[in-house]
């Protein structure tokens, strides 16, 4: 089954729920990431907004030139931000806000839609699994930071894991297989992986 803008949609606002309400440890590490939670939150966000305007834009397939920076040594590379007057509730709104603008976006493109990404040039469908990845694996990480538990369907990850990592043999546990392919944790006969990239393009059709 194809990864589709109703599974972004999904992702995000299934943590949404989860982080509502969250024990106020925003400024803890998100898990074994350097960053933040609350930095880890807006770098999913940020992650979506540039898949969107990305996978949006008609111009020959190439990075569209958003400006970017870090607001601290070690912290991630950012075009969107969120006000920290705002609190968690502001934090998690502008992630619903880039999450519904790649859903829109991915339902509404051309099935030869390509844009630009680091790993390979990719289709509508591609993005959106890569939005989903992101905002499923950094929830994660950000759960272990805020002390909350998270646990994203199995067959969300697994449609995700065929997309993205045909490499990869499926097991009984798309969850921690998603997380072993993305270098999170280790499966009992695979070692945990130190470099991995996942596939950005159209998978041919046999």
């Amino acid at each position: 089954m194809p990864v589709t803008a109703d599974d972004v949609d999904l992702s995000v606002r299934l943590t949404i729920e989860a982080f509502t309400g969250a024990p106020d440890k925003w400024d803890a590490p998100a898990g074994t990431l350097e960053w933040t939670c609350w930095e880890t939150v807006e770098h999913v966000a940020d992650d979506l907004f540039f898949y969107a305007t990305q996978i949006g834009c008609r111009a020959v397939p190439r990075e569209v030139p958003f400006g970017y920076r870090a607001y601290r040594e070690g912290g991630p590379d950012l075009t969107i931000t969120a006000k920290r007057e705002a609190g968690p509730a502001g934090l998690l709104q502008v992630l619903e806000a880039c999450g519904a603008l790649l859903t829109s976006v991915v339902r509404t493109a051309p099935s030869d839609a390509r844009a630009h990404h680091i790993f390979g040039e990719g289709d509508a469908e591609g993005f959106a699994a890569m939005g989903v990845v992101e905002v499923l694996v950094h929830a994660y990480d950000i759960a272990a930071g805020l002390g909350v538990g998270w646990q994203p369907p199995a067959d969300l990850c697994a449609r995700t894991l065929a997309r993205l990592f045909p490499d990869v043999a499926p097991t009984d546990d798309p969850w921690q297989t998603l997380l072993w392919a993305t270098g999170r944790s280790d499966l009992p006969d695979r070692p945990r992986r130190t470099e991995w990239r996942w596939h950005s393009g159209p998978i041919p059709v046999a």
